[in-house]
C-alpha cells in the first residue's frame, strides 16, 4: 500500500498564509515561539488562525529550551495538537507535555544514533535538520542526507533543512521520510510565504509519491 508524504509548513505568521498553506495541501501548520526568530508569532495571533483550520490540519507549536509551564499554557490557549521542540530539552521535561510532541535534531557527521535514542519512549517523531552555529531552524541550508542513515531516527522521520520546490522531490526519494518540513524555502521574506511556491511545493511531493507508488516502492517513513 502506497503511503504518502506528509507536509508540514512552519514559520506561519498570518492567517493570509496559513490559508495559502492549507489550500496547497498542507497537513500542518507551525507557528514558531522562539524568541530567536525571525518568523517568532503571537499567541493571539495563532489562536485567531486556529480559529478557523479546517479539520485534519495540525497546529504545531515550536519551542526551544522554553518554561514547561509557559508551553502548558500556549498549547492549550492556541489549540495546538503537536509540540515541536528545539532546544536542549531532556527525555524528562517532554515527558511532561500534555500533547504529542516532535523532538527536532539539528544534524552533523558527529551526530550519534544514541542521541535519538534516548527519546524512544516519548517522542512521536524526530524532525531532522540543519545544525547551524547560531541558528536552530530555518537556515535554509541543506544537510547531507546519507546521515539519516547513521542517526537511525527511531520512530517517524520528519525532513527538514533548506527543503525547497527544487529539491523536496529528491529528498524523498532519497531519505523516504515520514514527511517534510519547509520553511524558507517557500518565502518571499522571512515569515511570509509565497504562494505559488507553496503549490509548487506539494506538488513535487505529491509527484514523488506518484513515482514510489508506481516503482512499487512506498515510503514507510
Amino acid at each position: 500500500m502506497a503511503l504518502r508524504t506528509r507536509i508540514k509548513v512552519c514559520g506561519i505568521t498570518c492567517q493570509e498564509d496559513a490559508r495559502a498553506a492549507v489550500a496547497a495541501g498542507a497537513d500542518g501548520l507551525g507557528f514558531i515561539f522562539a524568541a530567536q526568530s525571525p518568523r517568532l508569532v503571537e499567541p493571539d495571533m495563532v489562536r485567531a488562525i486556529t480559529d478557523e483550520l479546517p479539520p485534519f490540519v495540525d497546529r504545531v507549536g515550536v519551542f526551544r529550551d522554553e518554561e514547561i509551564e509557559v508551553v502548558e499554557e500556549i498549547v492549550h490557549y492556541c489549540q495546538l495538537t503537536l509540540v515541536q521542540l528545539h532546544g536542549s530539552e531532556s527525555p524528562e521535561y517532554c515527558s511532561k507535555i500534555s500533547c504529542k510532541f516532535i523532538k527536532s535534531f539539528s544534524i552533523r557527521p558527529e551526530t550519534d544514533s544514541r542521541e535519538l535514542a534516548l527519546y524512544s519512549d516519548v517522542a512521536s517523531g524526530y524532525l531532522l535538520d540543519t545544525y547551524h552555529k547560531h541558528m536552530a531552524g530555518g537556515t535554509g541550508i541543506v544537510f547531507d542526507w546519507k546521515l539519516v542513515e547513521q542517526v537511525k531516527p527511531p520512530g517517524p522521520l520528519f525532513l527538514a533543512g533548506g527543503l525547497t520546490p527544487e529539491n523536496v522531490g529528491e529528498a524523498i526519494r532519497q531519505v523516504k521520510p515520514f514527511a517534510v518540513d519547509v520553511n524558507s524555502g517557500v518565502e518571499y521574506q522571512p515569515g511570509r510565504k509565497d504562494a505559488a511556491k507553496l503549490k509548487s511545493f506539494a506538488h513535487e511531493v505529491r509527484k514523488a509519491d506518484e513515482q514510489a507508488s508506481k516503482a512499487g516502492t512506498p515510503f514507510l517513513g
